[in-house]
């Protein structure tokens, strides 16, 4: 598939990343022996997060980004309103463009059960366009996040770890 088809045909490749992800992190909390991984998507995504991801007692509201290997983006503007969700983060897939095979991830979050760490560091995002006057306003509610600000994480079983802790904890106490 060309870089042109992959622009043309972004919001499909989105969907079907974010299903790969869930799938990924499904197939390996599975393996680990928690059988039951909810995976919830909001009806609207106007509230910072794209998925929640609940394993046993840890919920995880995650904001997905996603770029291929060897991207020049270098910064991800960030909904403001994760923040106010309990264990919200950020996940940001690397991909391959010919494979889409994932990985490796960049982590922005706390541990289960935290806050996701303060945002009021970083630059307020503009808007991409200018308006009548060619003045690009600011956009008060996205942060923009450098990816030097991300964890750098090889592999889902890594991921996996931050987003929920000890899996075989969580296996114990559901069992």
């Amino acid at each position: 598939m060309s870089s042109t088809e992959h622009s043309l045909y972004s919001s499909y490749r989105e969907s079907l990343l974010e299903h790969l992800f869930a799938g990924e992190v499904m197939r390996h909390v599975w393996l680990s022996g928690l059988r039951r991984l909810e995976v919830l998507k909001p009806q609207v995504d106007d509230g910072g997060y794209d998925l929640v991801l609940e394993a046993g007692t840890v919920v995880r509201h995650v904001q997905l980004k996603a770029t291929f290997k060897g991207s020049t983006i270098k910064t991800f503007k960030v909904n403001l309103g994760l923040a106010g969700k309990p264990s919200g983060c950020i996940v940001c897939v690397l991909f391959d463009q010919g494979t889409l095979n994932l990985g490796p991830f960049y982590w922005f979050g706390g541990e289960p059960g935290q806050k996701l760490p303060d945002l009021s560091e970083f630059k307020v995002a503009k808007h991409t366009k200018g308006n009548a006057q060619g003045v690009k306003t600011e956009r008060p509610n996205l942060r923009v996040l450098p990816l030097s600000a991300f964890q750098r994480v090889p592999d889902i079983p890594s991921l996996a770890t931050l987003l929920f802790g000890s899996l075989s904890h969580a296996v114990a106490c559901n069992a």
